[in-house]
């Protein structure tokens, strides 16, 4: 418990308070485990999360970090729960209606017409789907379940203070979505996107790293996405 405060209060010393547009992911040489142990994470983690359509406080912090190396796009969030709620489901089970999880949402090509959307539970219960814009302002959404991320791998370990959730996404699988205009980032490459969380403990609340400014669309403003920017 006393090593997990010590580490958290690291991340927490390394974090970008700020809700900056632009949100870097880090190249890195090291080779990560996907095991929900946060540990071995050198990137700096981001945060805290705030309300999605307020910015205001949470109640509970949450914090995220984003890696990459050529083959896959890496993430890791941390966050204090007092109250967990949810179990161990099967896969695609609708645990966003539910079940406390944090969830990512990717627009490799930005152009706001279709993006990824990833959610994971504490007890490492995960969907990934696809959703394609209907409208013309893109206030409809048709979503897939059927779409799959082959490679996906997503654990979570709770903890003493909460639980940790560790995601890795291959970018061969992103080349498969259709119109998706999808480019194998390098250097330099920008995508759009957002971390999320769900946080059904005492009092519901739906947590962003980058609040949104119009109250439309709820979670789905892929016009709204922070700018995800690959650097070294």
């Amino acid at each position: 418990m006393k090593f997990i405060k010590i580490v958290f209060l690291f991340f927490l010393m390394c974090s970008i308070t700020s809700h900056s547009q632009t949100i870097p992911i880090y190249k890195t040489n090291q080779k990560l485990t996907v095991d929900g142990d946060l540990s071995d994470w050198k990137t700096p983690f981001l945060g805290p999360f705030v309300i999605h359509n307020s910015a205001e406080k949470a109640s509970q912090n949450t914090m995220v970090s984003f890696a990459w190396n050529n083959e896959n796009l890496y993430i890791a969030f941390h966050c204090l729960d007092s109250k967990i709620t949810g179990s161990k489901q099967k896969k695609d089970f609708p645990i966003f209606k539910t079940d406390d999880l944090v969830e990512i949402f990717i627009d490799p090509d930005g152009n706001g017409q279709n993006y990824v959307e990833i959610g994971v539970n504490a007890f490492s219960t995960n969907y990934d789907m696809l959703l394609n814009c209907i409208s013309a302002e893109c206030g409809g959404w048709k979503t897939s379940m059927d779409f799959d991320i082959e490679g996906l791998e997503t654990i979570s370990k709770i903890t003493t203070e909460g639980y940790c959730t560790e995601i890795k996404i291959p970018f061969s699988s992103l080349e498969k979505i259709e119109n998706g205009n999808f480019k194998k980032p390098e250097i330099g490459s920008k995508w759009r996107g957002n971390a999320f969380r769900i946080d059904y403990g005492s009092n519901s609340e739906y947590l962003a790293l980058q609040p949104y400014k119009s109250l439309k669309f709820g979670f789905h403003q892929p016009r709204e996405f922070a700018v995800f920017e690959f650097v070294e």
